[in-house]
């Protein structure tokens, strides 16, 4: 089946899921990654159980802390 994994398309095998995707694409620190399945948010809990199908786009988000300190 074919994917789009950050705006590449990408084969895979059937039956994927997110938890499989984020090992196969070797994520940095997948327990701080948010997942969006087709601009649709997926619960960090489900990704074992959340199945992709072919025609999917998924897109590994990242929210970085940081910026300016407050008050100096």
């Amino acid at each position: 089946m074919n994917i789009t994994v950050a705006g590449v398309k990408k084969e895979f095998e059937d039956g994927l899921t997110v938890a499989k995707l984020i090992e196969l694409e070797n994520v940095e620190t997948p327990e701080y990654v948010t997942v969006t399945v087709n601009d649709e948010f997926v619960e960090s809990g489900t990704f074992a159980e959340t199945a992709l199908k072919d025609g999917d786009t998924v897109e590994f988000l990242y929210f970085m802390g940081g910026g300016q300190p407050h008050g100096n």
